[in-house]
């Protein structure tokens, strides 16, 4: 990369220590009020279901969201940089606040789906929108400080979402946990309009390429809708699941050639023929799938395996949540104050495949080990994110942060999903059952497990495998991702 350009990608507008603080703390609220949204409703589908009278549907309440929030990421990173930070993170918090007010004026399992919908285009925009504004107001070698702060919103949402859930769910109306968006989401809205204002309104003049971003987004959910519904709603090996793993492959073969003959494509081809970019883009997609494989399948290995109940098993996960935020405080201080700012996310992502070994070689070790080990593979995982999101961000002309960002964001989402499907049709081989997204369907897996002559910690030792294997992709990416510069301020503002 050439000087010029690394002087473009690294001079973000300096703002005040007040200044920065203010916009911080709009965006904090934002990561909570997306992150939160995640967890807090599963604690209620059952009673969602109950009261709306249809259970067979209710795993789309958890689908919608995940496919429209994966679609819409790099199309917020592209109008981000076409039309500036503020309107686009204003636009992204709105459609999530109409979205949530939808689901809880929704009287029919139809209409909460399509508000979860509308949610997803919204809070699939915040994430990147986040991380894409810290990139604007501080130094690449200040950010990764700053994107760790932000992991203290996610710990937040990963501790109080699921038993506020349960709570609103058991004493007031389902509802609720929609209606609360509203007043939060209008909040934030209100700090970061007025905070905001002194980022960039445009990063540059750019043409949209709606051909190239409706080719994506169709392929992308073809490839989602198979994942997410195979072993669970559909057989893996079905017509429909043919037509839409063909379509998506169809599709992605388009969408290759399209990029190759727009003007301005969609995904710029130098973004992601960027090393540093891919290197980094695969280093915290496959962390991540390590932990959301986790997050999903080891409550139901806790309640198999070490016949934990429900509510043991969810405060066992508790510790692969909560690591994840010194971890990514580690990696960003060492971003601070190191040359080598890699061995932060090398020691993490050992420790974390080291961790999963454990698992594959004991896999009904006691019970605290289990815990243990969790909260080293979150400490680890949590060393990745920071680390690779400056990286990719460092890594790119200033008017093509948004693009990677949102790139990042919406490959991320794709490889977990893919990760969660694998080790749910491990669970389909060795159960005879594949959980359904959210933990629909444990109570039968539980009993199933129990049948006379099978092995449910043997079964669980090829989940882990599967989970071993990801974590091995993530630490050789990592490894290989060049060591650039990170250009920081002689004065440091700190968020108090």
């Amino acid at each position: 990369m050439s000087a010029l350009q690394d002087s473009e990608a690294n001079a973000p507008l300096r703002l005040t220590h007040v200044e920065i603080r203010r916009v911080f703390y709009g965006l904090m609220l934002g990561g909570f009020l997306q992150a939160v949204n995640q967890t807090i409703v599963a604690s209620a589908l059952p009673t969602i279901g109950r009261e709306l009278n249809d259970f067979q549907n209710l795993s789309w309440v958890i689908i919608a969201f995940l496919l429209s929030s994966t679609i819409v990421a790099p199309l917020y990173g592209k109008l981000a940089d076409i039309h500036g930070r503020r309107g686009m993170m204003l636009t992204a918090i709105g459609l999530f606040v109409a979205g949530s007010a939808l689901c809880g004026a929704a009287s029919d399992m139809a209409t909460l789906i399509a508000g979860r919908l509308l949610q997803g285009i919204g809070g699939g925009g915040i994430v990147p929108m986040v991380q894409i504004v810290v990139a604007d107001m501080v130094t690449p070698r200040e950010r990764g400080r700053y994107q760790a702060y932000m992991g203290t919103a996610w710990i937040a949402a990963g501790t109080l979402g699921p038993a506020l859930g349960g709570i609103i769910a058991d004493y007031w109306h389902w509802s609720m946990i929609f209606w609360l968006n509203v007043p939060l989401g209008l909040v934030t809205a209100a700090l970061l309009n007025q905070s905001m204002k002194r980022l960039p309104a445009a990063g540059r003049r750019h043409a949209l390429d709606f051909l190239g971003a409706a080719l994506v987004m169709a392929a992308a959910t073809l490839l989602l809708l198979a994942l997410t519904t195979g072993g669970t709603r559909l057989p893996w090996i079905s017509p429909t699941m043919a037509v839409l793993v063909g379509g998506s492959i169809l599709l992605t073969v388009v969408v290759a050639w399209w990029l190759r003959r727009a003007a301005e494509p969609f995904l710029p081809l130098n973004v992601l023929a960027n090393p540093v970019v891919r290197r980094g883009t695969a280093a915290t997609s496959f962390a991540m799938s390590v932990m959301t494989g986790f997050m999903i399948y080891m409550p139901l290995y806790f309640q198999v395996v070490h016949q934990f109940t429900p509510t043991q098993s969810g405060l066992a996960l508790i510790p692969v949540i909560v690591m994840t935020t010194p971890g990514s405080m580690a990696s960003g201080r060492a971003m601070m104050h190191l040359k080598h700012y890699k061995l932060s996310p090398y020691i993490g992502l050992v420790s974390a495949t080291l961790a999963v070994a454990a698992l594959v070689a004991w896999p009904d070790m006691p019970a605290l080990w289990a815990v243990f080990a969790t909260g080293v593979v979150g400490f680890g995982v949590g060393t990745v994110f920071p680390f690779a999101t400056v990286c990719v961000q460092n890594a790119v002309w200033r008017h093509e942060v948004g693009i990677a960002t949102g790139a990042l964001n919406f490959f991320r989402s794709l490889t977990s999903a893919l990760a969660v499907a694998v080790m749910g049709a491990i669970l389909l081989a060795g159960l005879g059952f594949a959980p359904e997204r959210g933990g629909v369907g444990v109570e039968v897996l539980t009993a199933n497990a129990g049948a006379p002559g099978l092995d449910a910690a043997g079964v669980f030792r090829w989940v882990f495998v599967a989970a071993l294997v990801f974590s091995l992709i993530a630490l050789t990416a990592a490894v290989l991702v060049e060591e650039r510069p990170l250009h920081g301020a002689q004065e440091m503002p700190k968020p108090e």
